[in-house]
Parts: C-alpha cells; structure tokens; sequence
C-alpha cells in the first residue's frame, strides 16, 4: 500500500519545528535558508511557500517558543497551585539546562538575536513577554507581582545563558546553584 501523501500542514509543522531548532543553534545570522529547510526535509523553495522570508520564520520561531515557555508555566501552575515557582525553578534551571542547545529555552536563546532584529520581530517578542510576564505574575501573591515576574524571568534567562556559555562545569554548576537561591527568593 502507498504511504500516504503529507499534507502541507504536515510540511508547515516540520518547518516550524525546524527554524525553531535552527535558530537556537545557530543564531539568526547562522542559520541559512536552506540548512533550515533542509532540517525539515524540504527544499528552500518549499520554505518560501510558507515563510515570505527567513525574518517570518525567525518571528515564528520566537512566537511558538515562548508560547511553548508560557505553556510549561500554566501546567506548574496547575499542578503545584500557588507552590509552582520553587519546582519550576528547580526544573528549569536543573533538568531542562541538560537538553541540547537545539531543544533549549526560547528566552534565553533568542534573545539576543531579538534585540538586533527588526521592529516587527521586537514587537511579537514583546506581545508574548508580555503575556508570559501576565501569567507568572498571576502565580505570585501580594503586592508587585508583575515586577515579581519580570524579575523572576530575567534571572532564569540570564543564569541559562550564563551556564551554557561557561566551559568548566564547576563553574556552571555554581551559576546555577546561585541562579536558583535568588529565583526562589522572588
């Protein structure tokens, strides 16, 4: 029997899978067209049939990765009720720093490149930091949560970049170990 055609959402879906592993490797300026689409088993023609530019696909990474991060959130949030920070602490700064940088946070990873990008891919990084700084602020009790929040996600993202940029493991382990004290501090 023939394997069945995939659909074009089918080829969207690889795609976006793979300019959001691209990017987080290489940077947006070290991921080419075709290496993304190829990471996808496509051609770069087919990448354009979906994507007007490698800008498009780069917001698109940014959108679905922190929308990925705000999701990860919410079930800390279901799961441990107003107790979520402190796991999700120790989960994102211990289990998920042992992940390949392909599959790494999309804060921390993207960031950067965000910050030399365009004003369209500055604003959907804005739009979805401000919604997953709404969402964790609505995990924290009292008084400033909203700057609560901020605070929180600043620290993870820079302790994330920290420990995957240092060469010894001593000295990551010490990033994080710090990074987690002031976290759970928030």
């Amino acid at each position: 029997m023939a394997r069945p055609k995939k659909s074009d959402g089918d080829a969207r879906a690889r795609l976006a899978d793979a300019v959001g592993r691209g990017f987080r490797t290489g940077g947006f300026g070290g991921a080419g067209v075709d290496a993304l689409a190829k990471g996808a088993g496509l051609t770069s023609g087919a990448f354009y049939a979906h994507f007007e530019s490698k800008a498009d696909a780069f917001r698109l990474a940014v959108a679905d990765g922190l929308a990925f991060l705000r999701g990860g959130i919410a079930q800390f949030q279901a799961q441990h009720g107003s107790g979520w920070r402190d796991p999700f602490v120790d989960f994102y700064l211990g289990e998920r720093m042992e992940v390949g940088l392909d599959e790494a946070c999309a804060l921390p990873s993207f960031s950067s490149d965000v910050a030399r990008s365009d004003a369209a891919t500055r604003a959907v990084y804005q739009g979805e930091l401000e919604r997953l700084a709404d969402l964790v602020a609505q995990g924290f009790r009292g008084t400033h949560a909203r700057q609560r929040a901020i605070a929180l996600l600043a620290i993870l993202t820079g302790a994330a970049d920290m420990a995957r940029a240092v060469k010894d493991d001593a000295v990551r382990r010490e990033i994080l170990a710090a990074a987690k004290v002031a976290a759970k501090a928030i």
